[in-house]
């Protein structure tokens, strides 16, 4: 025979369940609505990163273009006039050449 505190005690334990499975199906509810906002943002960032690659390629391409390498070799295509040039070795107060040493010593 069944008594009512066992039936009692099995409608208690119905409830506990039915909330508990109402508290579990909320918070599925909530993951997949935040499941849903993280795919979205997921999206719009690689749309964003989409959007800046093809902004930097375009910036790449329209630089100014790179000059040709300088040739020195080529550099100077005028010739110095001769009368510019010193004739004869110039002296410094001390009776040096100029231009011929180099001081390195600092």
């Amino acid at each position: 025979m069944v008594s009512v505190s066992s039936v009692e005690s099995l409608r208690n334990a119905v409830a506990l369940a039915e909330r508990k499975v109402q508290q579990d199906q909320t918070r599925v509810d909530q993951d997949a609505r935040k499941l849903d906002e993280s795919k979205n943002q997921l999206t719009r960032d690689k749309e964003q990163l989409t959007s800046n690659q093809k902004a930097e390629r375009q910036a790449e391409s329209s630089a100014a273009p790179t000059a040709a390498p300088v040739r020195l070799d080529r550099a100077i295509t005028k010739e110095v006039p001769k009368d510019v040039l010193p004739h004869s070795p110039q002296l410094n107060a001390q009776g040096q050449t100029v231009g011929r040493v180099i001081n390195i010593v600092a």
